[in-house]
């Protein structure tokens, strides 16, 4: 069983009827209720939860860690931002969603700022799938669209990818680098564009078979009971 915490912000559908309207038990019950199966078990935790939900307790018990974030980035405290690294590293997998490009995590993860070119005008986005082997792009055909999208255009300042899985054309012409992964330590990360909160899109069966995938493909290969850097005697071969 993968052990998955759908983080989010929890605000826009607090605030805000139309996103209300999309997501009324928030985006995170609306992505936790696709993702539950026999293999993947799904807890949630917002920004108003107590140490925002992700104590060292729920770190000890998530394999992977959903990220939701847009408007409110910095009120997550350093404290847990360093907390949920150190997971990473050790071999915790984690999955940004949409604006959580800028969320503390992964632009301290990645080390850059993750800045990049947008625009709200609800354009079609036709996601093409670029690498078809990868696990991540499993049961998605050559490409799938989106017909109201918030848009997302390059340059995206984020290291070199390790694979791009998926990329994003507009009708305005943008391109975007829509599904990229990364490898940190024993931690797998996968960055995944869509999911603007005030368009239906994680209802999309094909947004919703990529993050299963997703999560599959982050879950821990090994995971490290602790970060050393131990001192270790001579091995002598016979």
């Amino acid at each position: 069983m993968i052990r998955v915490t759908v983080w989010n912000e929890y605000y826009h559908e607090k605030t805000e009827e139309k996103v209300a309207k999309v997501y009324p038990n928030g985006i995170h019950n609306a992505i936790a209720d696709f993702l539950r199966c026999d293999d993947i078990s799904v807890r949630t935790a917002t920004l108003d939860d107590p140490e925002c939900g992700l104590t060292q307790a729920v770190l000890d018990e998530t394999d992977v860690l959903i990220w939701w974030g847009h408007l409110r980035h910095n009120d997550v405290p350093d404290e847990v931002v360093e907390r949920v690294k150190a997971e990473i590293h050790k071999g915790m997998g984690l999955i940004c969603l949409h604006s959580a490009h800028h969320s503390k995590i992964l632009r301290l993860i990645l080390g850059t700022t993750c800045n990049l070119s947008w625009r709200e005008d609800g354009d079609l986005e036709r996601i093409w799938t670029i690498n078809p082997a990868h696990p991540i792009a499993q049961g998605i055909g050559r490409y799938f669209e989106l017909p109201e999208v918030e848009t997302y255009a390059e340059p995206f300042g984020i290291p070199n990818p390790d694979e791009v899985v998926f990329m994003g054309w507009y009708e305005g012409g943008e391109l975007f680098r829509s599904g990229v992964t990364f490898h940190r330590e024993n931690g797998r990360i996968f960055y995944f564009q869509p999911g603007h909160e005030t368009f239906p899109i994680f209802y999309d069966a094909n947004v919703q078979t990529i993050i299963r995938n997703a999560v599959r493909w982050a879950a821990p290969v090994f995971r490290s009971p602790e970060l050393t850097c131990p001192q270790v005697t001579k091995v002598h071969n016979k």
